[in-house]
């Protein structure tokens, strides 16, 4: 079977637009470009990749724009855009010229505002989203899952995903919670999808254990059902924790490894319909 990666980013590495890669993070202190992912994908079995932002500039789109023209397994990017710009409008014509490019992310869990996707310029920016047929990335960590909630409900029934499970504290055991609202959503807003990626750097990177990842994998192919979750490496930031290979072992071996219906929907169908690959 081959795999659509739905979450892997790429970067030239530098301490002042990087800040949140920290000393802990030594491994990811350099540059990461498609040729070293080309070596990912071949050790195991990656057909495409949707490559996400990880910088907040329109240079960042830009850029990755750019990567895409020149890479064929570059099958879609999320980029970034200032949905309270005045311009967001005239961005988004300019944009449709791009195919690639299939939607946008916003940081928001590393906003100090609880409140800031709460925001009218911000939700009119993901209504205008809509408008161009553009998805949107939610990453949000547990805490803002209540307000994403209100957000959803003030939104058109658009293509929204939420990133990395929405971040639970697995080192802590976070469950409760999370799981009630993550929940919710996964009931009452049947046009939302989840990425099951970014698991492992929220386990203890260096002492995870794989039963516990698989009690949160499990539990969100559970609530989400298996058309609407999809696989990413969130290559290369994983290498704090874990090797791709190890992350696709994880999400094999929930209840569905003999499914192979199931495995395809999650492995590549699910990223392929939702950003229109």
């Amino acid at each position: 079977m081959k795999i659509i990666d739905a979450h892997q980013h790429y970067w030239h590495y530098n301490q002042s637009e990087y800040d949140w890669i920290d000393d802990s993070m030594k491994v990811l202190q350099q540059d990461f470009l498609p040729s070293h992912y080309k070596e990912e994908m071949k050790d195991n079995n990656i057909y495409g990749s949707v490559v996400v932002q990880a910088r907040q500039s329109d240079q960042e789109t830009k850029w990755l724009l750019d990567l895409a023209d020149h890479n064929e397994h570059i099958l879609g990017i999320v980029g970034w855009i200032d949905l309270k710009s005045k311009n967001l409008e005239h961005q988004l014509k300019e944009y449709k010229a791009s195919t690639k490019l299939k939607g946008f992310r916003h940081v928001i869990h590393d906003e100090l505002d609880i409140d800031f996707m709460l925001d009218l310029q911000f939700i009119n920016g993901l209504r205008l989203l809509n408008e161009y047929n553009y998805t949107y990335d939610l990453l949000i960590k547990s805490e803002h899952l209540e307000n994403t909630i209100r957000l959803i409900e003030q939104l058109p029934k658009m293509k929204l995903v939420i990133d990395h499970i929405a971040k639970p504290n697995i080192k802590k055991k976070e469950w409760d919670t999370w799981a009630i609202y993550l929940k919710k959503i996964a009931k009452d807003y049947p046009h939302v999808y989840c990425k099951i990626s970014g698991i492992v750097t929220e386990a203890d990177w260096y002492n995870w254990k794989e039963e516990e990842l698989i009690e949160y994998i499990k539990y969100v192919i559970d609530i989400f059902g298996p058309s609407r979750v999809m696989f990413g490496t969130d290559w290369p930031v994983c290498q704090v924790a874990s090797k791709i290979n190890k992350i696709i072992e994880l999400c094999e071996k929930p209840i569905y490894k003999n499914n192979h219906n199931i495995q395809y929907k999650l492995f590549n169908e699910n990223a392929s319909l939702f950003y229109s690959l």
